[in-house]
């Protein structure tokens, strides 16, 4: 049970949230590969700290037949052999994303992402990316 310092977005927010539920399904039909959302939203979360949405990607990936060993390493992707080159562009597009610290590497990354990705996928996967961000920053503010 939370407690009375819990911010009641459902309550206080109703409408943003109701249209914030409607992003993800939009997202969705743009048709992004699953098991790639299943990584780019998970790794986000891992950067951010979100242990609710930590919790809740893992068990969606797994659900949707991701192997345990990939997500186990997806902390350390840049260091394995587990991901195709497809998927470790997307994952540095997420951190960049993500972190924002370093947006000098933007410019690279898209070109990159554009010899992996169509145009509509590269904005799919960048519209999934900050959804995801977005959802860990109101799920972290009732940690």
């Amino acid at each position: 049970m939370k407690d009375e310092t819990t911010i009641r977005y459902p309550q206080l927010a109703r409408a943003v949230m109701q249209a914030l539920g409607q992003v993800n399904p939009a997202i969705d039909a743009l048709g992004l590969d699953r098991m790639l959302h299943h990584l780019v939203v998970l790794r986000a979360s891992q950067i951010n700290g979100c242990a609710h949405c930590v919790k809740m990607h893992t068990r969606e990936a797994r659900e949707d037949g991701e192997s345990n060993e990939r997500l186990d390493r997806l902390v350390v992707w840049r260091h394995v052999d587990d991901y195709t080159p497809r998927e470790k562009v997307a994952l540095a597009f997420t951190e960049a994303m993500t972190r924002l610290d370093d947006q000098s590497v933007l410019p690279e990354l898209r070109a990159t992402l554009r010899e992996h990705f169509t145009d509509q996928e590269v904005a799919a996967l960048g519209a999934d990316i900050a959804m995801i961000n977005l959802w860990n920053r109101i799920s972290i503010s009732n940690q």
